[in-house]
């Protein structure tokens, strides 16, 4: 073990070295953001768990909630008008009602995060190498030579060419993907036990995308750590993920393994969102959209949140879509949110192409 590793491991709080549990449990999470018009509700009841070394893809539409839950992980709605709910268990710790100083030593150290848009999580005024070294000061005794060298180190570890150059340059000196490398670095500089990525990919082009992904996940097993991916794309959860959390207006509509996702589907949703996907046997065909929009999260619906846009509600019978508002079923570990039986799912669920290609972003 090297220095490096032990000074990381003698600063770890007692209660992240056990590795027995789940380190990351969610119980009941909401998130409601007051406005003049009422009450926003972005997130409503979530409930997941996550194990050391699995990574569980978050899926969705745009305005699903992702990335609100995302922030409430992080602790980066703390401070602000939103009102959290429920627990974030973290190691055995519980996170929402942990005070801002407590949380910022968790925040770089022992959860990370890549944002979505590196140009605008990046300071234009300082140097890429520059904020990650202060990254890596905040949480370790660390000189500001000592610190650099980490920086350099991890710069060259993401696949930055002449990382010590690059290291005094601007991220507006940056390509697209030396941007999002840079940003994988920063969240990684201090190994921490979860990373949450939230579209790490956005904007990237295929080949750009492959190699970030195959990035995060080698780090990600050399560090023995957890992470969560955020994105629309199914192709990039189908291959790197291990379980899938499907949400819709706030709730998770579909959770399970990633083969029960995309071979047992068990919500129309999820039918609609794979029906969707493009593919490379689809090539000059029209995609099959899910119709209609998500609801209002100022007025969602009092029955089913899907019920307005599904094609199969008639088959629960007469307004019992829209009349209540089904509970997460579990079984086998699979769990759906639909008033639907399995048989009735299974009936109106044609086998979707086999997801192996990433599709872009």
């Amino acid at each position: 073990m090297t220095n490096h590793e032990m000074t990381l491991l003698s600063s770890q709080p007692p209660f992240l070295l056990e590795r027995a549990e789940a380190f990351l449990e969610v119980r009941n999470l909401s998130v409601r953001f007051p406005t003049d018009d009422g009450l926003v509700s972005a997130v409503n009841g979530m409930d997941f768990k996550l194990m050391r070394g699995q990574t569980l893809g978050i899926v969705g539409e745009s305005g699903s909630g992702k990335s609100v839950t995302s922030q409430a992980l992080m602790g980066l709605l703390k401070g602000t008008s939103a009102q959290v709910s429920g627990e974030i268990l973290f190691g055995g710790q519980e996170l929402v009602s942990l005070p801002e100083s407590k949380m910022r030593q968790l925040r770089g150290r022992n959860i990370g995060m890549i944002f979505q848009d590196p140009l605008s999580a990046l300071h234009p005024f300082y140097t890429v190498g520059h904020q990650i070294a202060e990254a890596y000061r905040v949480h370790n005794t660390a000189t500001r030579k000592q610190a650099k060298s980490a920086a350099i180190e991890m710069l060259g570890r993401v696949g930055i060419p002449s990382p010590a150059l690059r290291y005094d340059e601007y991220p507006h000196h940056f390509s697209g993907g030396m941007r999002q490398r840079a940003m994988i670095a920063m969240a990684l500089i201090c190994e921490p036990e979860l990373l949450i990525a939230d579209e790490p990919t956005t904007a990237l082009d295929v080949t750009v995308q492959a190699q970030i992904l195959d990035l995060m996940m080698e780090l990600k097993q050399q560090a023995d750590s957890a992470m969560i991916l955020i994105t629309h794309d199914l192709g990039v959860v189908a291959e790197v993920c291990d379980s899938v959390l499907v949400m819709y207006g706030g709730q998770c509509v579909e959770t399970g393994a990633v083969e029960d996702i995309f071979y047992k589907t068990s919500h129309p949703y999820t039918l609609g969102l794979l029906n969707s996907m493009p593919s490379l046997s689809s090539a000059g065909e029209r995609l099959n959209p899910i119709p209609g929009q998500p609801p209002s999260l100022l007025d969602l619906p009092s029955g089913c949140i899907f019920s307005e846009r599904c094609e199969y509600s008639a088959l629960a019978g007469p307004g019992v879509c829209s009349g209540s508002r089904p509970r997460l079923q579990l079984q086998d570990g699979h769990g759906k949110r639909c008033h639907l039986t399995v048989d009735q799912l299974s009936a109106i669920s044609s086998a979707p192409s086999q997801p192996s290609e990433r599709t872009g972003s």
